[in-house]
């Protein structure tokens, strides 16, 4: 039996306090390797999640969490029981 492991992508900037705390969320939650994308520089993904970072998406379900987000919220969207 296959499972899908969820593809990760955190959006965020530099100098952001909120994405560090997001970081320390996906540590507790021990969630898997993801990447990290930088929206600053980045016209569309400015207009997309300029107000809304840090943005956790899994990109496979084309599902996301926008913060505030806990490690439990975290385990939900990777398909993890309570």
């Amino acid at each position: 039996m296959t499972t899908t492991v969820p593809v990760l992508t955190l959006f965020q900037r530099d100098d952001c306090h909120l994405c560090d705390l997001a970081l320390e969320v996906l540590a507790q939650a021990r969630a898997p390797e993801f990447e990290s994308v930088f929206i600053d520089e980045d016209e569309r993904l400015e207009a997309l999640y300029g107000m809304r970072v840090p943005v956790l998406r899994d990109e496979a379900a084309g599902v996301e969490l926008d913060w505030p987000f806990d490690a439990a919220a975290v385990g939900v969207l990777l398909g993890r029981a309570g």
